[in-house]
């Protein structure tokens, strides 16, 4: 259950940034198909950088 719910906050914040809609896209089914170890490389490294990426 936790999983879900933390899964659901990495895809909506995902989606708040003013990053393409193809890097929204590609960022959240990273998340999603990785699992745990996709939610902790967002929130710890990818979070902040998300914007460079896929500018």
């Amino acid at each position: 259950m936790v999983g879900v719910v933390c899964t659901i906050w990495c895809v909506l914040d995902i989606f708040k940034k003013n990053i393409s809609t193809a890097g929204k896209v590609i960022a959240s089914v990273l998340v999603l198909l990785t699992s745990w170890v996709g939610l902790a490389g967002y929130y710890f490294y990818g979070r902040d950088r998300l914007e460079a990426w896929f500018r």
